[in-house]
């Protein structure tokens, strides 16, 4: 028997915002990446935090992948929740 719960089941995404592909990374040469991030949600479905835990290459795509996660909605819940996602980057070029 299989049981879900809410503090399994991802919260159901809003509104997404994909991240820019930062100028730094075409500049050295970098076409690839990938981020995993941490996001805390508010009650409201509003994203209040998020948190690097792995970037690869390091430091590169932080900025872009806040800045984009910030801006995403969720369905709200009524309770604080917290979320683990990947974001793979990789250039148009």
């Amino acid at each position: 028997m299989l049981i879900a719960t809410s503090a399994i089941a991802a919260p159901k995404v809003l509104k997404k915002v994909p991240p820019e592909f930062p100028s730094a990374a075409t500049k050295k040469g970098v076409t690839s990446g990938s981020v995993k991030a941490q996001i805390q949600i508010g009650p409201d479905g509003k994203v209040t935090d998020v948190v690097i835990l792995e970037a690869a290459p390091p430091k590169l795509f932080d900025k872009a992948v806040i800045e984009a996660l910030m801006e995403w909605r969720f369905e709200g819940s009524g309770e604080k929740q917290t979320h683990e996602l990947k974001l793979v980057f990789n250039s148009e070029d």
